[in-house]
């Protein structure tokens, strides 16, 4: 755990960073600092391993106080991970992941093992990539080995600042989903700072929105802040879009789906067409057992006695429970069935969700 209790950052010509910041991080939890350039996000960090240090209040970390301990010893003992990487450009990759966990005293096999373990975890093979040095790397793979080596003492507590700020979109993507899957294994204690809105809502659990000076004007759960913003101040940097951005936070299974036409290949013709023009939408599900088949139209059956002597055509897409309502709205616009099919894993079929649906979410 993280807790910050009055923690302010005066300069000497007066200067104020960060203000009495009042800020606690559950053991296991992803709290990420977002809010305006100069808002004393990163000067947070740097107090909390006291590369920076505070003029008031108190940093504990599982309950000690950090302006009590060695500042040297503290930060082997924190995971910190920052936008410029600092990886030794001469040592490879193996020799950099390696660094901490030699200067706490382990075997060079006990550290080389450790190494490799965390490269694999990153997804980078050893074999691959120990030999090579950062020069060699694409800038996505230099992160990753930026966090490899935070983790390289298995820190109870990770300091994050931009981490995946100077890569492309695409691997910025990457990054954050490798990470995610990372995190969720290993339920770091993890405080993260971003200027982006659309990151800190993918990556926390809770976010804290700064204001200048490190005032926090709102702190919460993204799904939360998103519906319910507390002031204008959070209202404006979250943006306009906040009712599409939390299609996002939401799965399916969050609002359930509705029944949708269906019928099955022992059905005749003639009922095949009544469940189509009951239902509205010009098609219906083919379902056999349970097992999603495809869809028909009217003219499908124009020239068969039953369903089962038809050719369902397959749908393009399907989204499942665990699916976004983003990616179900995806799926509604890109369809030419207009919604959304749900099925679970295995194919079998669930119901369907409409852009009617969806959008009392939006609203809401």
């Amino acid at each position: 755990m993280i807790r910050l209790t009055g923690v302010g950052k005066t300069y000497g010509d007066g200067t104020v960073a960060v203000h009495e910041l009042d800020l606690e991080v559950r053991e296991g939890e992803l709290v990420v600092l977002v809010g305006p350039s100069g808002c004393g996000k990163s000067t947070t960090l740097k107090m909390i391993n006291r590369l920076i240090e505070p003029t008031t209040g108190t940093i504990e970390i599982d309950g000690q106080d950090v302006t009590r301990s060695d500042p040297v010893e503290l930060r082997r003992g924190i995971g910190y991970v920052i936008q410029q990487i600092g990886l030794f450009p001469h040592q490879s990759i193996e020799t950099n992941v390696m660094t901490v966990p030699l200067l706490y005293g382990e075997s060079k096999s006990t550290a080389r093992e450790r190494a490799h373990a965390l490269m694999d975890l990153v997804g980078l093979e050893p074999a691959t990539y120990a030999a090579r040095y950062p020069h060699q790397l694409s800038g996505g793979q230099r992160q990753r080995v930026g966090v490899a080596r935070a983790l390289a003492t298995d820190p109870p507590v990770m300091l994050m600042d931009e981490p995946f700020g100077a890569v492309d979109p695409i691997v910025r993507e990457r990054l954050q989903d490798q990470f995610l899957d990372i995190q969720a294994r290993l339920k770091k204690t993890i405080l993260f700072v971003t200027h982006d809105m659309d990151e800190a809502i993918k990556m926390a659990d809770r976010i804290a929105i700064l204001n200048k000076g490190g005032v926090i004007e709102q702190f919460a759960p993204p799904e939360e802040i998103l519906r319910s913003p507390a002031n204008d101040f959070v209202r404006r940097f979250v943006g306009a879009e906040r009712g599409l951005k939390r299609l996002g936070l939401l799965s399916v299974a969050d609002i359930g789906v509705e029944e949708g036409p269906v019928v099955g290949p022992g059905d005749a013709r003639q009922d095949a067409r009544r469940v189509i023009e009951e239902w509205g939408f010009g098609w219906t599900s083919v379902v056999d057992d349970g097992e999603l088949q495809g869809w028909i139209d009217a003219s499908d059956l124009e020239s068969v006695g039953s369903v089962g002597e038809a050719s369902p055509k397959p749908f393009s897409a399907y989204v499942t429970f665990n699916s976004s309502l983003r990616q179900a709205l995806d799926s509604i616009v890109t369809s030419r069935t207009q919604v959304a099919v749900v099925a679970h894993h295995d194919q079998r079929y669930a119901g369907i969700l409409t852009l009617e649906r969806i959008s009392k979410e939006i609203t809401a």
